[in-house]
């Protein structure tokens, strides 16, 4: 039985007027069946009439049930429309509105006259056939997707209909679940999807703040910190903003625990007191060299500055397509997190101190002129001997993206060279220019348009033409880094005189003044292999979302570089970078 809207606003009213306001959500979702079987859109506006007149206190409950737009739509072609009329109807019970025609022509009249969520072709139609018309639709309306039935399971066909950017690609008979899937699968894929990851998440919620709560060693540091990179990656586009502030929060927590974790261990790593991690000046040693000898083939070893986990799980697709990963792994960087001490000691497979004492020649103390890394090829052939690796190797650097043009190009003669090692500056150029650029702070605003911007940028650069080279030569690739970065949001006031360094997650220098329950305080240097000016030096390292800020100008200061991406002091996406191992496919 078809009701008219006035009887439905009738009986809604006489529903609400007899039912204690804590029902008036069940009346509502009761009476739904009926809004829909009688195709009464415009019963929401009756609905909306009945509820102010009575009173009801909107706030109970959310107005989209009041404002709730037209039904999906789907046009659906077919010269046999009227052998469908069960599957229609089957749509029609779900609460989608089917619109039908029996030729090409008419669909494509159709789609120009009004809107379509999604469009059903059949592919053999007299007149204009089903892959005419998908040319047509398509043409003017590319996104609007179209999914194309047929009888006929012709490779010809097939490829004809996927060349033309088909939604799906259907063959007959269908039953009406097949169709319902469809519409699911393109229409409703985001949201399910969002629900689903919102649903893992809160079930991993509980893991992992029980985890957070144990005394976690630096493995498992490893794994909790990848687990929130993946869910962050999950959810980032998920419309959620609720279930996104909750997992913040927990990543908030987690830098807050490892900052104390690292603040209770570090000095027992470095003087080898403990059991340690991988860390910056053991990675070759324990990551790179093994491989060397795994093929005939040359190693290339990529270091890209300042990449973090989450930027690598972010292209990480990119190259899955010319590559297999075989071990997906991270290290520890040393402190400070910066260029001059963890690169340095990446390549000499030494700690700064021993780096200044050893080769003094190629240690550019940070306060003295002069650029901190120049030397490090040198270094790595120094630790390359002490490993007793006499092979050839190569070593370079790109700064630019004209450099980067010109290495590509000199791809091949690299081929001669058993280790090829290639550091390419890019992402630390866009975290500094991020900072200093207001236009790349608005393109990268939050950790999300970071990643979307870092991997732009991959897709397009030399770098991406450099791994498809090596793939195509069948050559193993370890990609890595040097230190990460974080956002900074918390301001640290400090003092210091005029020759404190510039680093806004750590400080060195004599007579600093701070807070020590808010810093990681090394008193002596040494003790973490680190120089020192002079007897009194101090090293102080920022942790969580921490930065340092002098009481002068205090407020300028900190409203420039406050949510912006830092390195050089403790959080987990400083510290815990990658060191990816890769296959050729």
């Amino acid at each position: 039985m078809t009701l008219k809207p006035s009887l439905l606003a009738k009986k809604a009213a006489r529903a609400f007027a007899n039912a204690p306001p804590a029902s008036y959500l069940n009346v509502i979702v009761s009476i739904m069946d009926l809004i829909f079987s009688a195709k009464i859109h415009k019963f929401f506006c009756f609905l909306y009439i009945c509820l102010d007149k009575i009173k009801v206190p909107f706030s109970r409950f959310s107005y989209k049930w009041f404002f709730i737009m037209d039904k999906t739509t789907i046009l659906w072609a077919d010269d046999e429309i009227d052998l469908l009329k069960p599957h229609i109807m089957f749509l029609e019970q779900k609460g989608y509105e089917v619109v039908t025609a029996n030729n090409g022509s008419d669909a494509i009249d159709l789609v120009r006259q009004r809107h379509f969520d999604i469009v059903f072709l059949d592919e053999q139609m007299p007149g204009i056939s089903g892959i005419e018309a998908l040319e047509v639709i398509k043409r003017e309306y590319p996104n609007l997707p179209v999914v194309m039935i047929t009888k006929s399971e012709e490779e010809r066909i097939m490829d004809d209909a996927i060349g033309s950017n088909i939604a799906d690609y259907l063959i007959k008979p269908v039953n009406p679940n097949q169709i319902l899937l469809s519409l699911k699968r393109n229409l409703e894929n985001k949201k399910l999807r969002d629900e689903k990851s919102t649903m893992g998440y809160q079930q991993e919620f509980r893991k992992i703040s029980m985890d957070l709560n144990n005394n976690l060693n630096f493995d498992e540091w490893v794994d909790l910190y990848k687990n929130l990179v993946r869910w962050e990656l999950e959810l980032q586009k998920s419309t959620d903003e609720g279930i996104k502030g909750i997992l913040a929060d927990q990543k908030q927590e987690a830098n807050t625990q490892f900052t104390r974790y690292i603040e209770r261990n570090y000095v027992d790593w470095i003087q080898g007191k403990s059991e340690k991690p991988v860390m910056s000046h053991t990675v070759v040693r324990d990551k790179v060299i093994p491989r060397l000898d795994d093929s005939d083939k040359p190693l290339f070893l990529i270091v890209i500055d300042n990449l973090r986990y989450d930027q690598w799980k972010a292209i990480q697709p990119l190259i899955e397509s010319h590559f297999r990963v075989e071990a997906d792994d991270v290290y520890y960087s040393i402190l400070p997190t910066t260029t001059q001490y963890a690169r340095n000691s990446l390549f000499a497979g030494l700690m700064p101190l021993e780096i200044r004492r050893r080769y003094p020649k190629w240690w550019v103390d940070e306060e003295d002129e002069g650029t901190k890394n120049q030397f490090e090829g040198e270094l790595l052939g120094e630790q390359l001997k002490r490993f007793g690796k006499n092979i050839k190797y190569s070593y370079n650097k790109v700064l630019n993206l004209q450099a980067g043009k010109k290495l590509y190009e000199q791809m091949a003669n690299l081929m001669q060279n058993k280790l090829n090692v290639i550091v390419y500056n890019f992402v630390d150029m866009l975290s500094h220019a991020r900072t200093e650029m207001e236009i790349i702070r608005e393109l990268a605003d939050d950790e999300e348009a970071y990643r979307s911007l870092m991997y732009s940028w991959f897709e397009h650069s030399s770098l991406f033409d450099m791994m498809r080279f090596i793939a195509e030569k069948g050559c193993d690739m370890i990609i890595t880094t040097d230190h990460g970065s974080t956002y900074v949001e918390k301001p640290v006031k400090i003092l210091g005189d005029r020759e404190v360094n510039t680093n806004l997650r750590y400080k060195y220098g004599k007579n600093l003044k701070y807070n020590p329950k808010e810093v990681f305080e090394v008193k002596d240097p040494e003790k973490i292999f680190l120089p020192k000016v002079n007897l009194s030096t101090t090293y102080v390292f920022a942790g969580e979302s921490d930065f340092f800020a002098y009481p002068n100008n205090y407020n300028y200061y900190v409203s420039y570089y406050r949510n912006t991406f830092q390195h050089g002091g403790i959080s987990m996406s400083e510290m815990l970078i990658p060191v990816i191992h890769l296959t050729a496919k």
